[in-house]
């Protein structure tokens, strides 16, 4: 069976890196974006790494363009922003397209293994997010497309994608999940 450690993807400076180095760990992957109506979640992001990693947690940061045009700029300046805004400590790498031909074949895999959850309507911006896409593609829950910025895919300590959260979810949901898989 087929884990994220079969992947290596790009550090923001180019170098390649193995997921298998990640091995045992409880991995929140996202999709970010530095002027998004979501990009406050980096600090709720920072917030959960620096209470779990110690306990063998991590996040692990793709700036992705793809969404509005949201993560404009070089991948050095996004972890500036990222570090001067955010405070951000966990790793982040370069930027990547996660729908479409060319997506990073790590997303592809991602979206195989967990489709679109849909949306917490209780978000205010769930609303805007159904009604626009709705308009481009009346079916777009359907498909198991990352529909927007901080997709957060969760990663038990075996590489296997265990669930999808859309930008919308309630962090503390996504926090009792790590949580039960830490134990």
């Amino acid at each position: 069976m087929r884990t994220i450690y079969d992947f290596s993807v790009k550090d923001r400076k180019g170098k390649d890196v193995s997921l298998k180095e990640y091995a045992n760990e409880v991995l929140l992957i996202v999709n970010t974006a530095t002027k998004c109506g979501f990009t406050p979640q980096y600090e709720e992001l920072e917030k959960l790494y620096e209470k779990y990693h110690s306990q063998g947690f991590n996040v692990l940061d793709f700036p992705c363009n793809q969404f509005g045009q949201q993560a404009p700029g070089t991948d050095e300046s996004i972890h500036e922003f990222c570090k001067a805004n955010f405070g951000t400590e966990f790793p982040r790498f370069k930027k990547v397209k996660v729908n479409g031909d060319d997506a990073e074949p790590l997303f592809n895999f991602l979206k195989e293994q967990k489709g679109f959850a849909g949306w917490n309507m209780e978000h205010p911006i769930a609303h805007i997010l159904d009604d626009m896409l709705t308009k481009t593609d009346a079916n777009y829950k359907e498909k198991p497309d990352i529909k927007w910025n901080f997709t957060k895919f969760l990663i038990n300590k075996k590489g296997q994608v265990v669930a999808r959260f859309e930008p919308t979810e309630k962090m503390d949901v996504i926090e009792k999940q790590i949580v039960e898989l830490l134990k």
